[in-house]
């Protein structure tokens, strides 16, 4: 808070960033999970994105207050209309996929593993299908989870899959994020799946 960030979050973006450099100036990206608002936050400042011309789209059933540079609509991510709505505000497609969603808690490990892996599977099927080729796409994970499945669709669908546990991240935290980078574009997938 002393930095002006809004939440520890941005700091592990901000890590994974630095290494693997996925938030290129210019770059549009959509937040899923946006608030409080961390994600966007170093999203926007990272890619240069104003007010008058808005690079990041967010999303999240909970409201938050405005990110400077980011437009952030207040609805769940998971209501039919909502891919189709952060497409329409972005205005083309994005060159980032960001999602740091997870369910909330019971308190129930298993409940709450199962819970979290069905948004992050539901995050990477919108990432391909709206990711420009080259797109990169990362989001939170727990350790034990990221499904074979999960695993194994990404990796078809980009060059590089990889797990990324970043510095901020609290060592006896479960969670890890996963990182595919260069999205190998639609129509390839079309045609390797003949």
């Amino acid at each position: 808070q002393a930095e002006g960030m809004r939440s520890r979050a941005a700091y592990k973006l901000t890590e994974i960033d630095d290494r693997y450099k996925i938030l290129a100036p210019g770059a549009r990206v959509i937040d899923l999970g946006a608030a409080p608002g961390g994600w966007g936050q170093v999203a926007a400042e990272r890619v240069k994105s104003t007010p008058e011309n808005p690079l990041v789209v967010g999303i999240d059933y909970l409201g938050m207050d405005p990110v400077p540079g980011a437009i952030v609509l207040e609805m769940d991510f998971l209501d039919d209309d909502a891919p189709a709505r952060l497409i329409e505000t972005l205005g083309e497609a994005p060159d980032v996929v960001l999602s740091d969603m997870a369910a909330p808690t019971t308190g129930h490990r298993r409940t709450d593993h199962i819970r979290t892996m069905h948004l992050c599977e539901t995050a990477a099927d919108f990432a391909m299908s709206v990711l420009k080729p080259g797109g990169h796409f990362l989001a939170k994970t727990f350790q034990g989870g990221t499904e074979k499945d999960l695993l194994d669709l990404l990796k078809r669908n980009f060059k590089s899959v990889i797990h990324v546990k970043p510095p901020s991240s609290r060592a006896e935290s479960v969670e890890l994020y996963i990182l595919a980078k260069d999205f190998k574009g639609r129509d390839e997938d079309e045609a390797s799946d003949r």
